[in-house]
């Protein structure tokens, strides 16, 4: 069985490995494809309907929608060339 403090770093591999693809072919490759404006817009989105969620009291969807924030975050970060150890760099040097 997988660890699931893996599954952020095994997301991030999927996205890289998606952004050659063809934009039909993969939703990742579809949000590179229309640029990171499209991409900055679904973060944006996704941050609004958590914060929603949330308002309502509504653990369940403030759960999808979180995934979803973080799933499009991973893709913003690749775009920009960001890694995760360039945020747990930065966190640790907040600590």
């Amino acid at each position: 069985m997988s660890n699931k403090n893996d599954i952020l770093a095994k997301l991030a591999a999927v996205i890289e490995s998606r952004k050659s693809e063809a934009a039909d072919n993969s939703y990742v490759a579809s949000l590179f494809s229309k640029g990171r404006k499209k991409i900055v817009q679904k973060v944006g989105e996704e941050a609004v309907e958590l914060v929603i969620a949330a308002a309502h009291n509504d653990r369940v969807e403030a759960v999808s929608e979180s995934a979803d924030l973080l799933f499009h975050m991973l893709v913003l970060w690749s775009d920009m060339g960001i890694k995760a150890d360039d945020i747990y760099d930065e966190l640790l040097r907040r600590e």
